[in-house]
């Protein structure tokens, strides 16, 4: 017999199964909602806040990431409930995400609890229209290691934040959500880079895969003008003028562990369809680290090559790669 959810009752079945059963069973299957936000100067010392919800239909679970900086140190915190009936609704005590209206508008909350390292009231706005990626796929062998899709969208962020019982107000600050479904299996892979960029008149998102040698697996993204018009689609990337950096702002190894890293800045290129190219520098500290997965989150100050300046969030991951992971922290890495 089925087991049957609340969500079935809707019609956005895609599948002739109850909507608990998804198209691939694997144990990496995941459904997430990601949210980052930042003040728009994306001064070095500045808060970071990071929420997250996810389902696991394999192994019946949702939870919830919190983290970020906070008064200049990494917080984090890890919450979980079972499915018990209802794997769709992003509630996960203390955390909760309601979407007021699609694409527009979403309600991010933590209410106070000894296990969350600050709680939250926040609601985002869309500052740019949604932009959906296409499906990217990646292997080990006969395995799957990586065959998702995705959504990233730029917004405004306005409420409060409380620490340690004194109350802060969020007005104004940027960031990105994205909305992502499939299969990732992190550790095993090689490296990836998600870079949201936030200016004045839009967004620039980038999700980038390569294998340890360097060759593309997958590139997707866009530039999304904060006037509503239509994004364009990002076609070239070249980060080789970026590179992890030290306590002393220069450039350094990331080794096994990244144990002399302490952000990232350089120059980076991004070509849109139409031969468009925009260069942005930038320089910034880790604003969460990945621990034994590798790399993790840097908030940067940027300036474009035109002079427009703002704020970006760039996440360099993975367990393997020439340039970013010289040292492998991990077996079975694609292409095997």
């Amino acid at each position: 017999m089925p087991e049957l959810t609340a969500a079935d009752e809707m019609l956005i079945h895609q599948l002739p199964l109850a909507l608990p059963n998804v198209a691939t069973h694997h144990e990496h299957w995941r459904e997430s909602l990601f949210f980052v936000l930042h003040p728009p100067d994306g001064a070095a010392d500045a808060d970071v806040l990071i929420l997250t919800a996810a389902t696991y239909p394999a192994r019946q679970v949702l939870d919830s990431y919190q983290m970020g900086r906070v008064d200049g140190s990494w917080v984090f915190a890890l919450h979980e409930r079972p499915h018990d009936g209802d794997p769709h609704t992003p509630t996960i005590p203390p955390m909760s995400i309601e979407v007021v209206r699609p694409y527009e508008e979403v309600r991010l909350r933590v209410d106070e609890h000894p296990s969350a390292p600050y709680s939250l009231d926040v609601t985002f706005r869309a500052r740019t229209p949604a932009h959906g990626l296409r499906r990217g796929t990646m292997r080990w062998r006969d395995e799957l290691v990586w065959d998702q899709s995705h959504m990233i969208q730029a917004g405004v962020y306005d409420g409060t934040y409380t620490v340690a019982g004194e109350e802060r107000p969020i007005d104004g600050w940027w960031g990105q959500r994205d909305h992502s479904w499939g299969i990732r299996d992190h550790d095993r892979c090689p490296m990836w880079m998600w870079f949201a960029i936030q200016l004045e008149d839009g967004m620039l998102g980038v999700w980038s895969w390569e294998y340890a040698n360097g060759a593309p697996v997958y590139l997707d993204g866009c530039w999304a003008p904060a006037d509503g018009g239509a994004p364009t689609p990002v076609v070239g990337f070249d980060t080789s003028g970026l590179s992890w950096v030290g306590a002393d702002g220069r450039p350094t190894g990331y080794g096994r562990d990244g144990t002399d890293v302490r952000g990232l800045a350089g120059r980076v290129e991004v070509t849109l369809e139409g031969g468009r190219v925009i260069g942005v520098e930038g320089e910034g500290e880790t604003s969460m680290p990945y621990g034994s997965r590798g790399g993790g989150q840097t908030l940067l100050r940027v300036r474009t090559d035109d002079g427009r300046t703002g704020s970006a969030i760039y996440e360099i991951t993975g367990a393997h790669h020439h340039r970013w992971f010289p040292v492998p922290r991990a077996d079975r890495l694609p292409p095997g």
